[in-house]
């Protein structure tokens, strides 16, 4: 395998420092430089607050990122010292599943396929009709995991804990690092990183974007990847640090 030099975008708090090592490990000179700042929300509404408060109200709780599990479990020690009996726990992945352990919970996950559709794939998911399921989650994001809850007749809240925001970079810094560290492959975690990497580039500087070849977590990522611009996308099986290795090699 050819060296490469790659850009890893991955917020801080979501396996950005393992998969950062992985590829080092692997022979590759890795740079990192999130296109997603996680703040967490200064304040909960009352009715973020009720969800907690109400937590031995739910069958299901959902975490759908690993900043979702480090913010939300914080929020919800903070109430539940012991957690209450008769929850299914879930992590979207494995990075968000190993959060979870941290604080002594095992969380079902959905193997490879780690995504909204991959949860709903999940047996105690399959009959949540007269059910109730929390989804702790960011701000916005897709609707689809709520929605195919809803579909089976569960009565489903959202618990938005954290927000995403695009970090602040002067002006032409990001272009100049990108040609003085020579970066071959970009890994992005989401689309929405995707949009703020060409937001901090100023419309000169986008001409590069062909030569880069990037690594996406979905073939829906892939296609707004291609919309934006870029020509050389590699779709991962999944997101994590092994299918991430993987598809480099695609590069």
């Amino acid at each position: 395998m050819d060296s490469k030099t790659v850009l890893v975008t991955r917020p801080a708090g979501q396996a950005s420092d393992s998969l950062c090592r992985r590829l080092r490990q692997a022979g590759f000179t890795v740079y990192s430089e999130p296109m997603l700042e996680i703040q967490a929300l200064p304040e909960l509404a009352p009715a973020a607050r009720q969800m907690i408060q109400d937590l031995d109200h739910y069958q299901h709780v959902i975490f759908v990122s690993a900043n979702a599990a480090r913010i939300g479990l914080e929020l919800i020690a903070d109430r539940w010292p012991q957690r209450p009996v008769g929850v299914n726990w879930y992590a979207v992945g494995e990075a968000t599943a190993a959060v979870l352990a941290g604080f002594g919970i095992r969380a079902l996950t959905p193997g490879g396929n780690m995504t909204s559709e991959g949860l709903l794939a999940l047996a105690p998911l399959a009959d949540a009709a007269d059910q109730r399921a929390l989804i702790v989650k960011g701000e916005g994001g897709r609707d689809t995991l709520r929605a195919g809850l809803a579909r089976r007749g569960a009565a489903v809240d959202e618990l938005a804990c954290y927000r995403r925001l695009c970090p602040t970079l002067p002006q032409g810094e990001l272009a100049a690092s990108l040609a003085r560290w020579n970066i071959d492959a970009v890994v992005f975690s989401s689309g929405e990183a995707i949009v703020n990497f060409v937001e901090l580039l100023r419309p000169a500087e986008t001409t590069t974007l062909g030569s880069l070849c990037l690594v996406v977590p979905s073939e829906r990522v892939a296609r707004m990847a291609r919309e934006l611009g870029f020509s050389q996308v590699v779709t991962s099986a999944n997101a994590s640090d092994t299918a991430v290795l993987q598809a480099l090699t695609d590069c």
